[in-house]
């Protein structure tokens, strides 16, 4: 989809500042080819926040409980969606938009981000040997998931900044933001 990038003549319309702030920050994200890689690892690393309290979480709970291994990734997966639009929400309703907005914007911003990162960070436990079957009271049990989100964040962040680039995933929190 391309994007009409001309600058508009604003004369005559009256414009608060932080309508400029917004139009001028995606300007910036979009011209040049897309968004900067520094905005693709802030963003990457927003949801990588969130992403890792819901893993590790539903990982402990899951294995303190002695659940299999479905139920346990489930719950992680479940719970890295949970927190990862929770952290965006919060910073959007602190914008002062009503509950259905954020989590519109919420649901816009991160569920390719967290679905990518999720995909990668439980395929890689997957694939480890053993890890499967780490206990909390294991070092493989944390070194294959540390390994595992920072690998998810490096395949992540290429994704963020192209739908960023976009004006898609992480670019429509932007214009909450002050």
């Amino acid at each position: 989809m391309d994007h009409d990038h001309t600058v508009h003549d604003h004369t005559g319309h009256e414009h608060t500042a932080h309508e400029h702030a917004v139009h001028d920050h995606a300007v910036h994200e979009h011209s040049g080819g897309g968004a900067s890689w520094a905005t693709a690892v802030q963003a990457t690393l927003h949801c990588l926040t969130g992403c890792a309290v819901g893993e590790i979480l539903g990982m402990v709970v899951g294995t303190a409980f002695g659940w299999g291994n479905l139920p346990t990734t489930l719950l992680a997966i479940a719970l890295a969606f949970l927190f990862g639009y929770s952290l965006t929400m919060r910073g959007v309703l602190r914008a002062g938009v009503d509950l259905r907005t954020a989590v519109r914007v919420a649901l816009a911003a991160d569920t390719v981000s967290i679905a990518v990162m999720e995909l990668i960070d439980n395929g890689t436990i997957l694939v480890w040997p053993a890890a499967m079957d780490a206990q909390l009271g294991d070092a493989l049990f944390w070194i294959s998931l540390a390994v595992s989100l920072v690998l998810a964040f490096v395949v992540t962040t290429p994704v963020n900044k192209w739908t960023i680039g976009r004006g898609r995933g992480h670019a429509v929190v932007h214009r909450y933001h002050h």
